[in-house]
C-alpha cells in the first residue's frame, strides 16, 4: 500500500489500469469509511482528531475540526500545529495539500488538488497539483482554493473567494477569481 501512496505524494499518475491501482482503490473505500464514522455521530475532540490521524496518516495531530467533513483519499493532506477547520469543508488531496501552523479555515472551504483535461476525450484523466497553505493563513467561509495555489504566511482569503493563482504573504484577496484587496495592516492600534 505505501508504495501507491508514495507515487501518489512524488505526482505519479496513478491510471485506472496501474498495476497499483486495486491497491489505491482499498484505500479510497477505507477513507470512505472513516469518514462516514467521523461524520455519522457525536465524537469528542479526541476522537475526531484520532479519526483524521487515521484519515490523514498523520500521527500527533493538533488540530481542532467540527464536523462534517469531507475527503476521499486523505493520505496527501499535511496538517501543522493549532489548526482549526469548521463545519462542511471538502478536501480533494490526490495532489497534495499542506496546510502550515496555527491556520484558520472557516465552515464550507474547499480545497481541491483536483482537475480535469479540457479535452472531452481524456476528460477521464485526473490532473493534480499541490496547494501549499502557509503559517497563520485565514481562510473565509465558502472559499474555494483551486490546484496549484500557494497562500503565503498570515494572508487572508476572504468569504466566497475562488482562489486560482497564489497569494503573497500578509495579503488579503477577495474575489471571484480572487484579486488582492490590500496588505495586512499591522497597527497594533487600530480598534476596527
Amino acid at each position: 500500500m505505501s508504495n501507491v501512496i508514495e507515487r501518489m505524494r512524488r505526482g505519479d499518475l496513478i491510471t485506472h489500469d496501474d498495476p497499483d491501482y486495486p491497491a489505491l482503490w482499498q484505500e479510497f473505500e477505507k477513507t470512505r469509511a472513516l469518514v462516514a464514522e467521523l461524520n455519522g455521530k457525536y465524537h469528542t475532540p479526541d476522537e475526531i482528531t484520532s479519526l483524521l490521524s487515521q484519515i490523514w496518516g498523520q500521527e500527533d495531530l493538533q488540530v481542532r475540526m467540527f464536523p462534517p467533513f469531507y475527503t476521499a483519499f486523505g493520505k496527501n493532506t499535511r496538517v501543522g500545529k493549532g489548526v482549526f477547520i469548521n463545519f462542511g469543508c471538502t478536501f480533494l488531496d490526490q495532489g497534495g495539500i499542506t496546510i502550515g501552523d496555527g491556520v484558520f479555515i472557516a465552515p464550507d472551504v474547499k480545497i481541491l488538488t483536483e482537475g480535469h483535461p479540457e479535452e472531452p476525450s481524456r476528460r477521464h484523466t485526473l490532473l493534480t497539483k499541490p496547494i501549499k497553505i502557509g503559517d497563520r493563513v485565514w481562510i473565509g467561509a465558502g472559499a474555494t482554493i483551486l490546484p496549484g495555489v500557494t497562500i503565503g504566511e498570515n494572508a487572508i482569503v476572504a468569504a466566497g473567494a475562488v482562489v486560482s493563482r497564489d497569494v503573497e504573504p500578509d495579503t488579503i484577496v477577495g474575489g471571484v477569481p480572487a484579486r488582492v484587496l490590500r496588505k495586512i495592516r499591522r497597527d497594533e492600534n487600530i480598534n476596527e
